[in-house]
């Protein structure tokens, strides 16, 4: 009997040891592409294969384990995001558009000039993009990368931060507010 558990253990430790072979690399880029944030990725991963580990017997293999893990990790970056602080001061449409909802002066759009396709190309762009991209709060920058980036649907987006859909769009609006001006002022106004 204490043999049997002694190799059910080792067999579990190889499986876990392999897994992270296997999936951690992919697991972290999946998550730093949401975070943004290298260490709480790290983080993130490595308390995946922990819970992983303390809850392998919950695992049925009806799915992948790469499937398995990433449905815990999802859950550990939406736990990260609820006992988040909240962070930056959020832009609010105040800020930019007068009770007429017109822009106001200081912040009207300015015309960039640029193609879509020629800024995203641009190395030194992407560095001002991921910088802007920090400062929006985590749900923001989720939501947008989301939207934007993976091309996800709204109502995934909504089920993956356990938010309303009218959440969802005001986050993705003031998300592109914020992301506009930042991007104006570190860009397009030298």
């Amino acid at each position: 009997m204490y043999s049997e558990i002694k190799i059910a253990q080792i067999k579990e430790i190889t499986m876990i040891n392999d897994w992270v072979e296997s999936y951690a690399d992919d697991l972290y880029r999946w998550v730093l592409k949401r975070t943004n944030d290298v260490q709480l990725s790290e983080d993130l991963v490595q308390e995946t294969f922990l819970a992983a580990h303390q809850s392998f017997d919950k695992f049925e293999g009806k799915s992948s384990p790469k499937t398995w893990l990433t449905a815990i990790l999802k859950y550990k970056l939406m736990d990260h995001f609820r006992k988040q602080d909240k962070k930056k001061e959020k832009v609010t449409s105040d800020f930019f558009f007068d009770d007429k909802e017109h822009w106001k002066k200081d912040n009207n759009p300015n015309f960039w000039g640029e193609t879509e396709e020629h800024l995203l190309d641009n190395a030194d762009f992407q560095k001002v993009l991921a910088e802007c991209l920090t400062n929006l709060s985590d749900r923001s920058r989720i939501a947008i990368t989301a939207k934007f980036l993976d091309e996800k649907k709204a109502e995934d987006i909504c089920h993956d931060l356990e938010i309303t859909t009218s959440n969802y769009w005001q986050l993705i609006h003031r998300a592109k507010l914020s992301l506009r001006n930042c991007l104006q002022l570190k860009w397009f106004k030298n």
